[in-house]
């Protein structure tokens, strides 16, 4: 005899076959839990702590170049604003790129020292100045 169901009828249905198989499943687990010789008195397994081997990331140093064109002041006020440097510290860092021809600003990963540096070279080049930075490894 076949039997007809509204719409609610076959929904109703449907979820009841649903929560039989979700039922089945969670007692398979609960027999597999059971059986596993690896268990702990608590239900959970037994597994021992593993530290992962980690090593520091690569670190790379900001270098400023120096030009004949851009201002000091300018050279202070982008070690201030982008390194976070102390006015003593941006003068110092200025004073060796101009001296020396080029000095480290920061060490920092290698994504990041990339970021510094084109953020630095942009923000030169939208205020007119040939400024530049590069990257380079740092001695470890």
């Amino acid at each position: 005899m076949l039997e007809v169901r509204g719409a609610e009828g076959y929904h109703a249905s449907k979820m009841q076959r649903f929560y039989q198989a979700m039922h089945h499943i969670f007692d398979s687990q609960l027999n597999l839990q059971a059986e596993d010789p690896y268990s702990n008195d608590h239900g959970g397994v037994v597994t021992e702590a593993v530290k992962p081997a980690l090593k520091k990331p690569p670190m790379y140093c900001v270098v400023m170049m120096n030009d004949d064109y851009t201002p000091m002041e300018f050279v202070v006020e982008v070690l201030q604003r982008f390194f976070s440097k102390t006015p003593e510290q941006a003068t110092q860092i200025m004073l060796t790129v101009h001296t020396k021809g080029s000095a480290v600003c920061a060490i920092h990963t290698k994504d990041v020292a990339e970021t510094k540096a084109a953020v630095v070279n942009q923000y030169a080049r939208d205020c007119q100045h040939p400024l530049m930075c590069e990257i380079s490894p740092a001695d470890d």
